[in-house]
């Protein structure tokens, strides 16, 4: 599943340079993960790196995306073919 990051964030930009699928940009109010591009890191850490760094803990879970590892890894195969 990919994660979100809730209106908790006090936009300290300490997530956007973690995420090595660069899927962490600043939205209209605080920073946001785009899905499509968020593999919780799996392929390049054991952990994801937004949720490690972030002060406040609002890096989470997307309820909304559920993918499973297997998907996860499959979605960094690709986008490691598209760059």
């Amino acid at each position: 599943m990919a994660f979100i990051i809730t209106d908790e964030c006090i936009n300290c930009g300490a997530c956007e340079p973690e995420c090595p699928n660069d899927a962490i940009t600043m939205g209209d109010e605080v920073f946001v993960i785009n899905h499509e591009k968020c593999t919780e890191c799996v392929g390049h850490f054991d952990a994801s790196q937004c949720a490690d760094v972030c002060p406040v803990d609002c890096c989470v879970p997307d309820p909304d995306h559920k993918e499973s590892r297997e998907d996860l890894m499959a979605k960094f195969e690709r986008l490691k073919e598209e760059a």
